[in-house]
C-alpha cells in the first residue's frame, strides 16, 4: 500500500512545490502554439521543473491556452503556473496616446512593442490608413486615437495598429463630418490649431485666422509645420523654429507652401476638431504668442509687427530675470 501511494504523493509534491524561478519571470505564449510546445518552453526558460507533468496536467484538463504574456512570482509552483494559464490572466501594458501627439511620440511609447523599422513600415500603410476611414491618407498622422491601449509582447505589431486605427474609426472618424471644410482637411486644420495654442478658448480664433488665410490664397505661416518639416527631414530636434526651418523647402513647410499640408502634423483634440468645422469669425489675419501665455491676434500686417515687437521685448525680459536669478 505503501508503494502503491507514493507515486500519487510525488506527483502532488511536485505540483505544489516551489518552482525554480529565481526571481519573477515572463513567458510569452505565441499565436498557434501547442500544449505541448509551451510545455517545453515553460521548462526550458526556468519557469516549472516538469515538462512531462504539464502535459499530463494539460491533456486531462483539456487545456486550450490562450495567447498572451504571463508574469509568474519568483519560485512560483507548477500549480500556481497552470492556474494562471488556464485562466488566461495575461499581463497587459497600458500605452497611453495623448492629444497633441505625433508620429514620434507615439512610435516612442510603443517602442517595446513594436521595432522601430516595423513602425515606420506601418505608420504608411495605405490598408491602415483605409481602415482609419480615411484611403486618400498618405500616412496615419493624426489618424491614430487619443487613448489608453492594453498591449502585451505576445502581441503582433499589426494588432496594435489595428487597435489604434479601429478606435478611431469609431470614436474620431464621425466627428470630423459637418464642417465647412471635408472631413480629412478638418483633421488637418484642428491639427495645426492643437499644435499651436495650449488654450482651448483661443482654439477658434486661430482656425478662423487659418481659414481666412486659406479663403484669401495667402500662406498660413503656421510655425508647428516647419517643425513637422525638420523633422522629416530627418533633424530631429524637439526646438522652437528656427530661421532655416522656415526657409526649408518642404511640402509641410507652410510658409513656403500654400495651403494646408499633406496630412495632420498631429493628434487634435476633441475641442480643435469642433473649432476646424466652425472656425470663429472676426477680421483678423494675424496671431503670435505674447511670451507669457496665450496669443495676440491682429487684423493688419501692421499691428501684427507692433505684437511681434512685444513679443521678442518679453522674451527679453524674462531672458535678463533668468540671468539675474542664475
Amino acid at each position: 500500500m505503501v508503494l502503491l501511494a507514493l507515486p500519487p504523493l510525488w506527483t502532488l509534491w511536485s505540483w505544489k512545490r516551489e518552482g525554480p524561478l529565481v526571481t519573477q519571470g515572463t513567458v510569452l505564449i505565441r499565436k498557434g502554439a501547442t500544449v505541448d510546445q509551451i510545455a517545453d518552453q515553460l521548462e526550458n526558460e526556468g519557469v516549472i521543473r516538469s515538462a512531462s507533468l504539464f502535459k499530463l496536467w494539460a491533456r486531462a484538463r483539456h487545456l486550450k491556452l490562450i495567447r498572451g504574456e504571463y508574469t509568474f512570482d519568483s519560485q512560483a509552483s507548477l500549480s500556481e503556473v497552470a492556474r494562471k494559464l488556464r485562466r488566461g490572466e495575461i499581463h497587459f501594458t497600458n500605452i497611453v496616446i495623448p492629444y497633441a501627439a505625433h508620429a514620434w511620440i507615439v512610435q516612442s511609447r510603443l517602442k517595446d512593442f513594436v521595432p522601430e523599422e516595423v513602425f515606420w513600415k506601418l505608420w504608411k500603410s495605405r490598408n491602415l490608413a483605409a481602415t482609419a476611414g480615411f484611403p486618400e491618407a498618405p500616412s496615419l498622422e493624426g489618424l491614430v486615437a487619443p487613448a489608453t491601449y492594453r498591449v502585451h509582447h505576445a502581441m503582433e505589431p499589426e494588432e496594435i495598429f489595428l487597435a489604434m486605427v479601429e478606435t478611431f474609426r469609431r470614436s474620431v472618424r464621425p466627428t470630423l463630418e459637418g464642417g465647412v471644410l471635408p472631413p480629412y482637411q478638418t483633421l488637418i486644420l484642428a491639427s495645426l490649431a492643437e499644435k499651436e495654442t495650449n488654450l482651448p478658448e483661443e482654439l477658434p480664433r486661430v482656425t478662423g485666422v487659418y481659414a481666412r488665410r486659406l479663403r484669401m490664397g495667402m500662406r498660413l505661416q503656421c510655425d508647428p509645420t516647419s517643425q513637422y518639416a525638420r523633422w522629416l527631414s530627418g533633424d530631429l530636434r524637439f526646438t522652437a523654429p528656427l530661421y532655416e526651418d522656415l526657409a526649408r523647402r518642404h511640402s509641410f513647410n507652410t510658409y513656403l507652401v500654400a495651403g494646408l499640408p499633406p496630412t495632420p502634423i498631429a493628434i487634435p483634440s476633441p475641442a480643435a476638431i469642433e473649432a476646424a468645422k466652425h472656425p470663429g469669425p472676426g477680421p483678423d489675419l494675424y496671431f503670435v504668442a505674447t511670451g507669457t501665455g496665450g496669443h495676440r491676434f491682429a487684423r493688419t500686417l501692421a499691428e501684427h509687427n507692433r505684437n511681434v515687437a512685444l513679443y521678442r521685448m518679453e522674451i527679453a525680459r524674462q531672458t535678463r530675470q533668468k540671468k539675474e536669478k542664475g
